[in-house]
C-alpha cells in the first residue's frame, strides 16, 4: 500500500544459513522478530520496532506422486503469480483460479488464499518453517495449519511464530478445471474450458475489477466477506435489500463486503490522500497518505457498516507497526 515506515533493524535473507544469522542477532539484542514477504497482504500502520526479516528464498523442486498427480515444493520468496504460470507451461494444474494474485509463496498459507472457487487449502500438502524462538526447523501438514476462510494457524495461535520457509502442493498433471463460480463461468461462456483458458480468464477478470497495485497502492480485498448466520440473512432482506451472498457447506452465508460499504455510501470517497476505489468498494487505495490515515477510514467503513447493517467487518490485510 505504499505507506510511509521505518523498520527499526532490517535485512532480506536468500537462505537458511542467513534466517539462522538473522534469528541469533535478534535474540542476542532481544528485539522482536517481523516476517515480511512480497508485502501485498499487509498494512504498514507505522514503524516496526524490533527485527524486519524479509524472506527472500527462491527455487522449485518437484516429485511425482503418481500418474496423475505432482507435488511441486516452492521456496517462499517466489513469486505466487510467476509460479501459477511456471506451472502451466509444465501442465501442472490446480493453480489457474488464483492467477494473478499478488504476493510470494510463503505468505499463501498464511491467508490461504482463494479465488473464483478454489482455496489453497484444495491442494496444499505441507510446508516447512522455522520457529523465530528457537531456530528449529518444522514441517506442518494441511491439518495442521488449521485453514479456514482466509485463515489459518499462523493468523492465530501460531501468529509471528515462525517463518515460512518453503510450500509444497499436490497438483493434477490432467487438465481438468474448476468453473462453478459464477462470475468465472459467466466470462468463459460456451467456450470449452482448458486450464490455460481459465488462467487467462481469471487474469482478465481481476484487472477489469481490481486496480493494479503497481499503479494504485492497494492490498486488494481490504475486509473479509462477513460469514452470517440464515437469521442475519433474513433480516438484511427484510429492508428490501438484497445483498449478494452464498450459501456454505454449514449452512450459513456469506454476504458480498463490497455490497454492504457501497450502501454505506462509501465507493468513489475520500478521505485526504486515502479512499475507497470507485469501482471496487471492497478495495482501499492510498494516493500518498499515512497508516494512521487510513486505519481511520477503515475504522469509519467498519462503523457504518455496524451501525447500518449490524454487521462487523473483518480487516483481511496483516497489520504491522504502530500508528
Amino acid at each position: 500500500m505504499a505507506l510511509p515506515a521505518y523498520a527499526e533493524y532490517f535485512c532480506s535473507v536468500t537462505n537458511i544459513a542467513e534466517i539462522q544469522q538473522a534469528l541469533a542477532f535478534a535474540k542476542a539484542n532481544s528485539l522482536q522478530v517481523t516476517p515480511l514477504g512480497g508485502g501485498s497482504n499487509i498494512v504498514i500502520a507505522g514503524d516496526i520496532k524490533g527485527l524486519v526479516v524479509h524472506l527472500n528464498l527462491r527455487g522449485i523442486s518437484s516429485a511425482p506422486v503418481n500418474n496423475d498427480r505432482v507435488e511441486v515444493t516452492f521456496a517462499a520468496g517466489e513469486n505466487w503469480h510467476q509460479m501459477v504460470q511456471y506451472c502451466l507451461q509444465q501442465c501442472w494444474y490446480g493453480l489457474e483460479n488464483l492467477s494473478l494474485i499478488p504476493g510470494n509463496m510463503g505468505a499463501a498459507p498464511i491467508q490461504n488464499i482463494g479465488a473464483y472457487g478454489v482455496e489453497l487449502c484444495d491442494l496444499f500438502v505441507s510446508l516447512q518453517a522455522i520457529d523465530i524462538d528457537t531456530g528449529e526447523t518444522l514441517e506442518l501438514d494441511r491439518e495442521q495449519c488449521e485453514f479456514g476462510y482466509r485463515n489459518s494457524i499462523f493468523k492465530q495461535a501460531y501468529k509471528d511464530r515462525y517463518l515460512i520457509t518453503h510450500v509444497c502442493l499436490r497438483l493434477s498433471k490432467q487438465a481438468k478445471t474448476h468453473i462453478q463460480y459464477p462470475a468465472l463461468a459467466q466470462a468463459l461462456g460456451d467456450r470449452t474450458p482448458t486450464p490455460e483458458l481459465v488462467g487467462e480468464t481469471v487474469c482478465r477478470i481481476r484487472q477489469q475489477k481490481l486496480p493494479d497495485p503497481a499503479q494504485l497502492p492497494n492490498a486488494g480485498s481490504f475486509f473479509k466477506n462477513p460469514i452470517v448466520a440464515e437469521t442475519v440473512l433474513e433480516r438484511l432482506c427484510s429492508h428490501g435489500d438484497r445483498a449478494p451472498h452464498y450459501l456454505q457447506p454449514d449452512g450459513t452465508y456469506k454476504i458480498a463486503a463490497a455490497w454492504l460499504i457501497d450502501q454505506c455510501g462509501f465507493r468513489g470517497q475520500s478521505r485526504g490522500a486515502v479512499g475507497v476505489h470507485q469501482h471496487q468498494a471492497l478495495v482501499l487505495i492510498n494516493c500518498g497518505g499515512t497508516g494512521a490515515e487510513l486505519m481511520a477510514l477503515a475504522a469509519e467503513i467498519q462503523n457504518a457498516v455496524a451501525g447500518k447493517f449490524g454487521i462487523e467487518l473483518e480487516i483481511e490485510p496483516r497489520l504491522y507497526g504502530t500508528v
